[in-house]
This record gives C-alpha cells, sequence and structure tokens, in this order.
C-alpha cells in the first residue's frame, strides 16, 4: 500500500498573546512572531499512516508539503519518525495561498509523485482554520473523501475508518484509492522521533519542485479574499476611591459604583 501524507507548517499556536503579531498591510500573522511547527492535526495524520504500516505491514509512506522553504525542518522531522519518502513544492507568491489554490498545487505535486492508495490530510490547519484542503484535494484527484478520521485497518483489501461525529463515532468501508482527514484521537499522538534519527533525516534525500514544475502558476486565489486582519485591542482604565479614613474610601467606592451603574 501506498499511502501519501500532506503536512502545513504553520506559526506556532501556543505562542503567547503579547508575542503575536499581525502584518496589517499583508493582512496575515506576522512571520519570525513564533516559532514555525508542523500542524498538529497533520501529524496526527502521519501518526495514524505510521500504526497502520506496523499493523499492515508493507506500506510506503510519503509526506508532501507545500510552503515556503522553511517547510523542509517539517518534512525532515517526518523523515525522522519514519517516513520512507518527502517532497517539497515551494511557495513562490505573496501571502498565503487560499485552500483551493493549495489543493490544486498538492494535486498536481500528487499525480506527478505516484499512484498512491490513501490519500490523508489533517482535519484543518491550526493557523486560519478553514478545514477545507482535504475535501478540495479529493475534488480535485477525483476521489471520494472520509472527514474527521481518528483510526484506520486494512482489512482484506479494504480500508474500514472510524470517523468522529458529534454523538459518537461512524464506520466506512472504503476501496483505495480514498483521501481522509484525520483528527486527533488518545491513540494518534505525534510520536518523538529520536535524536540519532533527527540526525539522520538531513541525510535523506527530498524532492523539490515548483508550481512552474508542475505546469501551475506561482500563485492564484479564487475565491476569497483577507479584507481585514487585526488583533482585538481592549481598553482598561482603573479609578482609585479616595478618602483620608476607610470609612470614606468605602463611601467614595460605592458611589462611583452607583454612577457607573445608573450610566450604563
Amino acid at each position: 500500500m501506498n499511502i501519501l501524507v500532506c503536512l502545513k507548517q504553520i506559526l506556532d499556536p501556543e505562542v503567547p498573546a503579547r508575542d503575536f503579531r499581525v502584518d496589517a498591510a499583508r493582512r496575515e500573522a506576522e512571520q519570525g512572531s513564533a516559532n514555525l511547527v508542523t500542524n498538529i492535526f497533520c501529524e496526527n495524520a502521519l501518526e495514524t499512516a505510521l500504526q497502520l504500516r506496523e499493523r499492515a505491514g508493507g506500506a510506503t509512506i510519503t509526506v508532501l508539503s507545500y510552503g515556503r522553504p522553511t517547510a523542509e525542518d517539517s518534512l525532515r522531522k517526518a523523515l525522522a519518525m519514519k517516513a520512507d519518502a518527502a517532497a517539497l513544492v515551494l511557495d513562490e507568491g505573496e501571502g498565503t495561498p487560499d485552500p483551493l489554490n493549495v489543493a490544486r498545487v498538492l494535486a498536481a505535486a500528487i499525480k506527478r509523485l505516484g499512484a498512491f492508495d490513501l490519500v490523508m490530510t489533517g482535519r484543518e490547519a491550526g493557523d486560519w482554520g478553514a478545514g477545507q484542503t482535504g475535501g478540495l484535494l479529493a475534488e480535485e484527484l477525483g476521489l471520494p473523501c472520509v472527514s474527521f478520521v481518528d483510526g484506520i485497518e486494512v482489512e482484506g483489501g479494504r480500508l474500514r475508518l472510524r470517523r468522529q461525529t458529534d454523538t459518537g463515532w461512524e464506520l466506512f468501508e472504503a476501496t483505495p484509492p480514498v483521501v481522509v482527514t484525520v483528527t486527533n484521537d488518545e491513540h494518534n499522538v505525534p510520536r518523538i522521533p529520536k535524536v540519532r534519527d533527527v540526525m539522520m533525516s538531513y541525510r535523506q534525500p527530498l524532492t523539490k519542485l515548483t508550481p512552474a514544475d508542475l505546469g501551475l502558476a506561482a500563485d492564484g486565489n479564487d475565491y476569497y479574499e483577507v479584507a481585514e486582519l487585526s488583533i482585538p485591542q481592549k481598553e482598561t482604565r482603573c479609578d482609585f476611591a479616595g478618602g483620608d479614613t476607610l470609612d470614606e474610601k468605602v463611601e467614595a467606592f460605592a458611589r462611583h459604583v452607583v454612577e457607573v451603574t445608573r450610566g450604563m
């Protein structure tokens, strides 16, 4: 079985609020305001693929990313986690590409890399949280898609997929090839690669492509535009209750509370 897992590199969503910055002109989060990490749901997808290979045996796992040159770090980490091959399509455009453009680039890259029985993405990215790329990718590839999957088994050449819902789980059977979007579960927490494997990952080959190599334009946005992006500003004011004695301060405080309440 050939498995392909799509990875996205994002700003660390755990960055303290005081360190987060927005580039108002570009209408996106300011690069350099936080560490870059692999989207956690993408890592859940990779962990699910690794566990499937361990149970089923004989599977080959390829990881693919569309992003800036720094996305190579996410791919190297995936190789350290024991993915078999990695490919990066360099994002040479300005701004953040929309999910449809990302899906088209990934689909073209997948077709270039070969035939896959299972294509996996995270359920959504931790930056914009659109949650659309997996479904759009399936449409571009002409394949069925099952979303919010948290477990996969192989039975008699068919895939048995467990899908999370608001009221429990649903079980699906699918004949490959199929696209799935993976959500988090206690059973697919990403493993931590060993230091030796991290070092060895930088000796492994990594395929690099550009949109032009795939016959695509470098950038595109077909269906939406970010009109404005800003950090909400919260104003606070502090008034001191004056007075020479405790009773005077309490009286002043109570009088101020009454005045504020009446003005509301």
